[in-house]
């Protein structure tokens, strides 16, 4: 945790912040923290600042806090992810918040198992718990948005031309496809398919809307590998 984040409902003032629980944990176990000891904070949705440490017990922590600057620009991309195994959805969230991407679309495909879409990581408090870990480890404040899709055919059809409209829109395919572009410095949609890639259909209907098919070369890699991959290099 490289930044203590608190929700407004933690607020005892408006320079004040008492927190209990998982972060409270942390603090006491990991920083060892002691009274009058500074933190970095920020606030979900707002500034980060420092924190220093007014009281600490096995119950609760209280910081007097001082939020003087943004948190980090977020990167001007969506991502398009069919949907993974639920263990993998974990990971690949949690780097997604981590590498400040905004927007996530989690949609269907012929490769997506249905049972996937009842999985409880799915759940608004399991998504949210992994967006979380993800600001604290990058310093952010600001949440990812997280949507849901689980028809392929109406989305790509009715939604995503809007959603791609003004931006570089790319497929990410193993084995075919142009070279994944370097430091792109426009905004990004980006397509991401189950393992092993998206069947023909899909990939004609995305090429249909305007997305040019990219690779990262002969492998086949894992979601959880590919997506921080393709991130890295277009930015």
């Amino acid at each position: 945790m490289n930044l203590i984040l608190f929700h407004p409902d933690d607020l005892v003032n408006e320079s004040r912040v008492r927190l209990t629980g998982r972060r409270l944990k942390h603090v006491l176990e990991v920083h060892r923290a002691n009274h009058g000891d500074k933190f970095a904070v920020g606030l979900l949705g707002g500034k980060i600042g420092t924190g220093t440490v007014t009281l600490i017990d096995s119950t609760v922590l209280e910081m007097d806090v001082r939020l003087d600057r943004d948190p980090p620009a977020a990167l001007a991309l969506t991502v398009i992810l069919a949907l993974p195994r639920p263990k993998v959805l974990r990971r690949v969230l949690y780097s997604l918040s981590v590498l400040g991407a905004k927007r996530i679309i989690l949609l269907n495909a012929a490769r997506v198992e249905k049972s996937y879409w009842q999985s409880p990581f799915l759940a608004p408090e399991a998504v949210m718990h992994q967006l979380v870990l993800g600001l604290e480890q990058s310093c952010d404040t600001v949440l990812p948005e997280v949507i849901l899709k689980p028809l392929f055919k109406p989305f790509v059809e009715d939604e995503l031309p809007e959603i791609m409209r003004g931006t570089l829109a790319l497929a990410a395919h193993p084995g075919g496809g142009a070279t994944v572009p370097h430091h792109v410095s426009g905004p990004v949609t980006l397509a991401v398919g189950p393992e092993g890639g998206y069947v023909p259909y899909e990939i004609e209907k995305l090429v249909s809307r305007g997305f040019i098919v990219v690779s990262l070369g002969e492998r086949v890699l894992n979601v959880e590998t590919a997506v921080p991959a393709l991130i890295s290099r277009i930015f």
